[in-house]
């Protein structure tokens, strides 16, 4: 017993510094910043890259939306010239004689203005400013999509830290567990009812969950950068913390009212309707170089020439001319024709893609519907688990406290209790996953941010 004593100190000291240095390493979350799910939202809506150049190219599409664009208005161009001649001459004569010129300089100024206008080509500005306009809506729907997958993931990483820092707690749950017993291994080692043997047993399990606890911090600390990343924030490093501090779900979702809203406004469905749109302007685009075409032209001339060694001093013309073109293309090496029906194949085509994304999105919906209610279902069986496995634990430690359970048998409880608590937390994060899927396919993700 008095090798015990001396060396049961040493073992307390050992076990205090540890405790200490981990509550010290991994608890230091003073003064960090809290967020919310929406103060998320609304910074990355604000500052992610991505987002921002979707909305540029946006821009882009609203830019090219205008008349002048199509071919409505007609086009001037106003041209001016200034040139001059500086030359020497010399000419000889049949009689013999020789003149010879020096320093001969001429200018001569321009300037005109030229006017022309398509007054008609088969209907094809018409149809150039229809398909504009569909490419501008197209520019504002990927806009859309954009803002509705990152606000999708980013609430899907919100409720990622929420899942990571959840199990962190389950895992300091363990070390104190892991605590608990080791000082009670070590209280019954000191008065002999104990054996070494199962204090170190009780030290290996209390490292181990401290490893674990620590491994989990770093997992905490990634999932924190990752969604940091998303908001584009200025310190990737900020630890901040959620407000939130479990999973809460929404009211049940129905799959008919999810598969109205889905064919009405789901993003990506709308982005091959105009797509099959676009494709048959582009049709009738092509089929209007068989109609005839007018172009009207007009313009102003102006001319202004000096000498300096001829019998006119100056000579100044001005005056206006227009025109009417009229045409009609006949024959072409039977282009036209085939540009038509390759438009009528690439229409088709669009109108399969359409079938086929829509065909795709019933798909998910019905898949990922199935998942969301199964998981809905386990949620009630795992809480009903971890009562079960709490219950079990709190018996497990009275019996284990007076001496009538080994040690294993206190680990597999314990093991039970935190993989029950695990469990329960990875079933409700796959239910939200599931939920914002369905949101999101349905054109609903925007009510997370209201």
């Amino acid at each position: 017993m008095f090798q015990v004593n001396q060396k049961y100190p040493l073992m307390k000291i050992r076990f205090l510094l540890l405790s200490t240095l981990t509550l010290f390493l991994f608890n230091a979350s003073d003064a960090q910043v809290v967020h919310d799910l929406t103060d998320c939202i609304r910074t990355g809506l604000e500052k992610n890259f991505s987002l921002l150049v979707t909305r540029n190219n946006e821009a882009i599409s609203k830019n090219n939306f205008t008349p002048g664009n199509a071919g409505f208005l007609p086009s001037l161009d106003l041209t001016a010239k200034q040139s001059g001649t500086l030359n020497d001459s010399r000419q000889n004569n049949t009689d013999g004689t020789q003149t010879s010129l020096n320093g001969v300089f001429n200018t001569t100024s321009y300037g005109s203005a030229s006017l022309g206008w398509t007054i008609f080509n088969g209907f094809n500005v018409q149809t150039t400013y229809k398909k504009l306009n569909e490419l501008k809506q197209i520019g504002e729907l990927n806009t859309q999509m954009t803002v509705e997958n990152l606000i999708a993931d980013i609430i899907s990483g919100y409720y990622n830290c929420i899942l990571q820092v959840q199990l962190l707690k389950n895992k300091k749950y363990a070390v104190a567990l892991s605590r608990e017993r080791l000082r009670i291994d070590e209280d019954r080692y000191l008065l002999g009812s104990g054996s070494k043997l199962q204090v170190l047993q009780s030290r290996v399990y209390f490292n181990s969950d401290s490893s674990n606890y620590a491994i989990q911090n770093e997992v905490v600390r990634a999932v924190k950068i990752k969604l940091n990343e998303m908001m584009a924030v200025d310190d990737l490093g900020e630890l901040f913390i959620s407000k939130d501090t479990s999973i809460i779900l929404g009211q049940q979702l129905l799959y008919e009212k999810l598969l109205d809203e889905m064919l009405a406004k789901n993003t990506g469905l709308l982005i091959a309707s105009k797509n099959k749109i676009i494709s048959e302007y582009d049709y009738k685009i092509i089929k209007s170089r068989s109609y005839p075409y007018m172009n009207l032209s007009s313009g102003y001339n102006y001319y202004y020439n000096t000498y300096t060694n001829n019998t006119t001093k100056n000579l100044m013309t001005s005056g206006m001319n227009y025109g009417v073109t009229i045409g009609v293309n006949v024959f072409d090496g039977m282009n036209q024709r085939r540009n038509i029906r390759n438009s009528t194949i690439d229409v088709e085509n669009n109108e399969l893609k359409y079938n086929e994304i829509q065909q795709g999105v019933k798909a998910d919906l019905i898949t990922i519907y199935n998942a969301y209610t199964n998981y809905l279902r386990l949620i009630s069986l795992e809480e009903q688990n971890l009562q079960t496995a709490t219950e079990n634990l709190e018996i497990a430690m009275d019996r284990y406290k007076l001496g009538s359970l080994s040690g294993l048998d206190l680990r597999e409880v314990q093991k039970s209790l935190l993989d029950a608590k695990e469990s329960l937390l990875t079933v409700e994060y796959q239910a939200k996953l599931a939920e914002i899927s369905l949101m999101l396919i349905s054109g609903r993700i925007m009510d997370y941010y209201k």
